[in-house]
């Protein structure tokens, strides 16, 4: 079984587990510095930190290396190289699901490593950290009022689905808003028709590009959401404020096909996953949980809702 970092299992055999991570990126003892500069030495060829920067977008769930190499333009047989060298620094992890492989960070190495960096390569120097620091939130998320971007490649459905979806359910706690990638000129017709016929209003929403939340002086977004894997996979500037991220990918109900009664129910369906996600996320107790801890909270909603519709 292939534990979570919160300690849960989600039923996938490790073909190759990671290098033990406890104490891994330590402060002392040659051998820690070792581990710590193999890290380094792999990250520090283009393809593979491209790739383990993909990776840290999906994380915590993992992605096939096919994807991987679409996303990145490699080669399969140059892609496996680079995954295998990952692996065997301790970064990143590979579990089977079915027949399928998946690559992951490992998030307790990763912590460590950035750990090692900043806090015994850096504290030499702890000016360095403090524009780092100055520019996270508080500890503690107390704000009673959230922004919260959906990002799709399209923005025509499924982050349009999600921003109206946080609009109502979230009661006025929630500022929404959508992009994407390569937005469209009109919104779908079936997504307009799905959210009319559940009682949302659809005034006054239309297809928006990413960059609209990229000014210097764009509202500073609280969480920072992709709705479909072509996004995530996608390269982005960091965004102002270090929001809180969440991978919830769903396939694009744009690409159904069939009859039109056959799209329409790809429609709903999409449209009812988004909705148990954000019913589970506005219903979090955020005056009570840390930042650490929302982020765990973000990512659990997206891997249980993911494995509960491929059941």
């Amino acid at each position: 079984m292939n534990a979570h970092p919160t300690g849960r299992a989600y039923g996938l055999t490790v073909i190759k587990p990671s290098l033990d991570v406890g104490g891994y990126f330590q402060h002392s003892g040659n051998m820690e510095q070792n581990r710590a500069a193999q890290a380094f030495a792999t990250l520090g060829h283009p393809d593979r930190l491209a790739a383990f920067r993909l990776l840290m977008r999906f994380a915590p769930r993992g992605v096939r290396p096919t994807e991987i190499a679409a996303a990145l333009g490699l080669k399969a047989n140059t892609l496996s190289h680079h995954l295998a060298d990952l692996t065997g620094s301790g970064l990143v992890k590979v579990t089977r699901a079915g027949r399928s492989l998946f690559y992951s960070v490992d998030l307790d190495a990763a912590e460590a490593l950035i750990g090692y960096l900043a806090l015994d390569v850096g504290r030499a120097r702890p000016d360095l950290l403090a524009p780092l620091l100055a520019h996270r939130k508080d500890a503690a998320m107390r704000d009673t009022d959230f922004d919260v971007l959906f990002i799709c490649s399209g923005n025509s459905a499924r982050s349009i689905f999600a921003e109206v979806l946080l609009r109502d359910l979230g009661r006025g706690k929630f500022q929404a808003f959508s992009a994407g990638y390569r937005p469209g000129t009109t919104l779908n017709p079936f997504a307009l028709e799905v959210l009319r016929r559940n009682g949302h209003d659809i005034a006054g929403l239309r297809s928006k590009h990413v960059s609209e939340f990229q000014t210097p002086d764009s509202i500073v977004m609280d969480f920072v959401f992709t709705v479909c894997d072509a996004a995530a996979a996608e390269e982005c500037p960091p965004w102002q404020g270090q929001p809180i991220t969440g991978h919830w990918g769903l396939p694009d109900p744009v690409k159904a096909t069939g009859t039109e009664a056959e799209k329409a129910l790809v429609f709903v369906q999409t449209y009812a996953a988004l909705r148990r996600r954000i019913a589970a996320f506005v219903a979090l107790p955020f005056d009570a949980l840390s930042r650490m801890s929302l982020q765990t909270r973000v990512d659990d909603i997206g891997t249980e809702a993911h494995a509960a519709e491929k059941a």
